[in-house]
């Protein structure tokens, strides 16, 4: 991959590590989009993938959101629809990754920046705050905030903190399940990578799998969401992990889930 804005390491069990890096302020800039456009292509390819964090090199910002500057410039509501579409989109496929995400924020995550880790699996937050603050500015998030924020907190408490541009601290946040975990700044990228490193192990194709289903929950009426469970329970039975989990069940060891998924 050739990315500008963001550098991957990766470490034991097929754990990847992002560092976005977009000076001055992490903008939720073109390269940004086109970079993590590739980087969610490799990952949906690349079986050896098995997690992901995202962290900043900014360590005051995780990502600023928009690009203020060039807004303005955009012409027409179609286009500004268009535009927004097509950050969605990228969300859409990031919240819909095979594999876990999670985003280590030790700094400002406002705006898109919240809208980008709303769309990771795990939130782990140390220093800086949190929220949809686009009101503020007469505007109204539009890259998937509005649904994910609503989904995950409800709607009272989503109308109270986007009605208000409410910036939270990591405490708050975790306090109504915005984010996963608050811990001390010093900690978040260990305990993101740890987190990661216990996912990665573990029997990721059904964890894709589970991630479907769920998202069909949050989206379709039962009955297709029962359909998409029902068909992905039959595909975990196509990755090679259930006769792996049943044998080491019935040997009484753990798992060894750490091979290529295949025909998921």
């Amino acid at each position: 991959m050739n990315l500008e804005t963001m550098t991957v390491e990766e470490l034991d069990y097929g754990v990847h590590v992002v560092t976005i890096n977009n000076p001055p302020a992490n903008t939720l800039s073109a390269g940004i989009q086109r970079d993590l456009l590739q980087l969610l292509e490799e990952v949906e390819n690349n079986q050896a993938i098995r997690a992901m964090v995202f962290k900043s090199a900014n360590p005051k910002i995780f990502i600023a959101g928009a690009d203020l500057g060039s807004m303005g410039a955009t012409e027409g509501s179609a286009n500004i629809a268009e535009s927004s579409k097509h950050v969605q989109n990228i969300f859409n496929r990031l919240e819909a990754l095979r594999v876990p995400t999670i985003a280590a924020i030790n700094g400002h995550a406002l705006g898109g920046g919240c809208e980008f880790v709303l769309a990771c699996d795990f939130r782990i937050m140390g220093q800086g705050t949190i929220g949809l603050t686009e009101a503020s500015l007469g505007l109204l998030p539009g890259a998937g905030g509005t649904q994910r924020m609503t989904r995950l907190v409800g709607g009272a408490k989503a109308r109270e903190l986007m009605y208000l541009s409410k910036r939270l601290k990591a405490e708050q946040a975790a306090a109504i399940g915005l984010i996963t975990e608050a811990v001390s700044p010093e900690e978040v990228e260990e305990k993101a990578i740890s987190l990661a490193t216990t996912l990665a192990q573990s029997a990721v194709g059904a964890i894709g799998l589970i991630k479907e289903s769920i998202l069909a929950a949050e989206e379709l009426p039962l009955e297709q969401g029962l359909l998409v469970e029902r068909e992905a329970f039959a595909k975990t039975f196509t990755t090679g992990e259930v006769e792996e989990g049943i044998r080491a069940f019935f040997e009484k060891r753990p798992a060894n889930f750490l091979k290529p998924v295949t025909n998921q």
